[in-house]
């Protein structure tokens, strides 16, 4: 069954979307880049507030792929007790090296999940190494946002190919990147562990925006009601 992962970047919103039934509460900060980042002590503050209610992610940043530093990020947010952390694989720099770090946390039972981007044109043979480094998941999003939803930078056939190696890696699989209401039945055919969205809960679909909740409540059950047919 697919779920809803919805992105927050306060305590208010997160327990806007919780009061939805929202499958995963991602924290990040929509000002700051594709996957700009909360201080962790904000972090720490809604996981607080959440209590257990929802499982929580954080991304880490618009951080280069440098070993080094993804790491610290990584573990730093870690230390907040969110249950997943995403980090974003920007083109460029260390991807290896990186994904054999970061396997250091895995190790002690960290859940990551690598977000690759779909207008960067990402070699999805990196997943085999993320499974090998002990990673959780992996999702699709899209770097520019002014670009375009995923639906319309990737082909339907490669966004099965996508799911489709992830469920054979055993790796959970999310699907995001400028989302609208009408992009969901379509995606809803893959199968996908979640769809996760931020722009369409907005008012005026503005990411960087306030919450709007009746959208939030209409997403949730488009992927509701989809599911069931």
């Amino acid at each position: 069954m697919t779920g809803m992962l919805a992105s927050v970047n306060s305590l208010a919103e997160a327990l806007l979307v919780l009061s939805a039934e929202v499958d995963i509460i991602d924290l990040k900060q929509p000002a700051l880049g594709a996957l700009g980042a909360l201080d962790v002590t904000d972090v720490q503050l809604i996981v607080a507030g959440i209590a257990g209610r929802c499982p929580v992610s954080a991304t880490i940043g618009d951080l280069p792929m440098q070993p080094d530093s993804v790491f610290n990020a990584v573990k730093a947010m870690a230390e907040t007790g969110v249950d997943y952390i995403k980090i974003g694989f920007f083109p460029g720099d260390d991807w290896t090296g990186t994904v054999n770090k970061l396997s250091e946390l895995t190790g002690q039972n960290h859940a990551l999940i690598a977000v690759l981007f779909a207008d960067t044109q990402p070699d999805l043979a990196i997943m085999g190494l993320l499974k090998e480094a002990g990673f959780t998941g992996v999702m699709l999003d899209t770097m520019d946002k002014k670009k375009g939803s995923l639906t319309t930078l990737m082909t339907k056939m490669e966004l099965g190919q996508f799911v489709t190696k992830a469920k054979i890696l055993q790796l959970l699989c999310g699907l995001a990147g400028s989302l609208r209401l009408s992009d969901i039945p379509e995606l809803m055919l893959y199968n996908a562990d979640y769809l996760g969205f931020r722009g369409a809960l907005c008012q005026g679909h503005d990411r960087v925006g306030e919450l709007n909740k009746p959208a939030i409540f209409q997403v949730k059950q488009c992927i509701k009601t989809t599911g069931i047919e």
